[in-house]
């Protein structure tokens, strides 16, 4: 019933931002920048051009060994560098910036329906700004709304991008927010409680059961005696989450910030660690070791420190902003796989560049941090034989950005976004 009323909803609030052009599934469109960076090489591809036939690339590579086919549309975009649809790895679709409100007043007092209706437009920015697949880590008390919102965008009622969705999130019961104050009821909870390796079994599969796609885990949280954070769930119970969660064809991605909550979270097996913000040389070791893919968030400690009051580009760095730089200067000098993800929502949607841009000022070279937005995105999220690259045969999840972000990362900005396609649909052009 939920999730008809959460469709309903979407509907209803739904702005128009429909395709430039109805297509059927045959309709050929001959794309033809400056040059196209598949997502996998180092440099642009001068002088190719892109063939999309219905919802697939059918054809990439030097414009006079693909011509133009009889009956393709062209679609000319001088100036531009043709690229995979950017990947959002760490998005809040059901949050909006925390200089607006804050998250206890969003989970407390903001309405369902005005959360959805927000989502609704968030997912359009978000697309518009050349992101074309999210993943999105947890409706912070909107419940299962994001199975409706993904819904709702892959049946064509609302404009969007391609959804992995975690639904609620799990914590450990008394870890988590809005806290407790008053015990004569219970707040609303901005993720579901669980409680030792039964109940972490039952949770996980009342979460697939509801349609996630992924698994969220807050491995530890600010629930120590002085509100410092600690570990919460044991290494027994984060094992039994990941085991259930893979014996379902899903993984599990761990909120975790100390080196504690990130060793447990790695030794249980789960697949990305978010944040990282306190992990040492072991840590990281252990994570190449293991395989575990970090998505360091740097976007919103940048943006939560300046709604605090820092200046930035005046003032000196707070002290929070140089530990973040040296922990993640130790992730790349280990080698560890880096996800492009900027826990979006404490900030701006639509603004999401912001992550790789600044994945450059911490220390990736600007090819690298595209590569971590694209092919390296699709395959931590097992979709690389879908989308993450300029490739035959893919999804057509394609942008196009004024000049070469190769070789000035700003080029990703939204406002550089030039031309917008998600399975072949044209959302925007020149």
């Amino acid at each position: 019933m939920m999730r008809m009323q959460v469709v309903a909803v979407l509907a209803l609030v739904s702005v128009a931002c429909v395709p430039l052009a109805a297509q059927q599934r045959d309709t050929l469109l001959l794309l033809r920048p400056m040059a196209v960076w598949d997502g996998v090489t180092d440099a642009p591809h001068s002088g190719w051009t892109v063939l999309v036939r219905g919802n697939q690339i059918a054809a990439v590579g030097a414009a006079a060994t693909i011509g133009s086919p009889p009956g393709a549309t062209i679609i000319d975009l001088p100036g531009t560098t043709l690229l995979p649809g950017l990947i959002e790895g760490h998005s809040h679709l059901f949050l909006h910036p925390y200089n607006e409100a804050q998250w206890n007043d969003q989970v407390l007092k903001e309405s369902l329906t005005l959360r959805i209706a927000r989502a609704t437009m968030h997912a359009r920015a978000t697309l518009m700004a050349g992101f074309t697949t999210v993943r999105d880590l947890g409706t912070e008390g909107a419940g299962y709304a994001d199975v409706g919102l993904k819904q709702a965008i892959n049946e064509g009622i609302i404009p969007g991008p391609r959804m992995i969705v975690v639904t609620r999130a799990i914590v450990a019961t008394g870890s988590y927010a809005p806290k407790r104050f008053q015990f004569s009821f219970e707040p609303s909870q901005g993720a579901e409680e669980a409680n030792g390796p039964e109940d972490v079994i039952r949770v996980t599969r009342d979460q697939i059961a509801h349609g996630a796609d992924w698994v969220k885990v807050y491995a530890d949280y600010g629930w120590g005696p002085n509100g410092e954070t600690r570990p919460t769930f044991s290494e027994a119970e984060l094992r039994a989450m990941v085991e259930t969660a893979r014996s379902s064809g899903r993984a599990v991605v761990a909120h975790a910030t100390t080196p504690e909550g990130m060793t447990r979270a790695i030794n249980a097996g789960v697949e990305t660690i978010e944040h990282g913000d306190n992990g040492t040389p072991e840590v990281f070791a252990l994570m190449k070791t293991r395989g575990v893919a970090l998505c360091p968030t740097l976007a919103a400690g940048d943006a939560t420190r300046q709604y605090a009051g820092w200046k930035k580009g005046i003032d000196p760095e707070p002290s929070s902003i140089t530990g973040k730089r040296r922990t993640f200067k130790m992730a790349l000098d280990a080698g560890v796989t880096i996800c492009n993800g900027s826990d979006v929502g404490v900030f701006t949607h639509g603004d999401d560049a912001r992550e790789i841009e600044m994945l450059v000022d911490y220390g990736m070279t600007p090819v690298a941090a595209l590569k971590a937005a694209t092919s390296v995105d699709a395959r931590l999220f097992h979709m690389e034989n879908r989308i993450g690259s300029v490739q035959t045969g893919l999804w057509a999840d394609l942008i196009a950005v004024d000049g070469d972000p190769t070789k000035d990362i700003s080029k990703v900005r939204s406002a550089n976004v030039q031309f917008v396609m998600k399975g072949g649909m044209v959302y925007k052009r020149p």
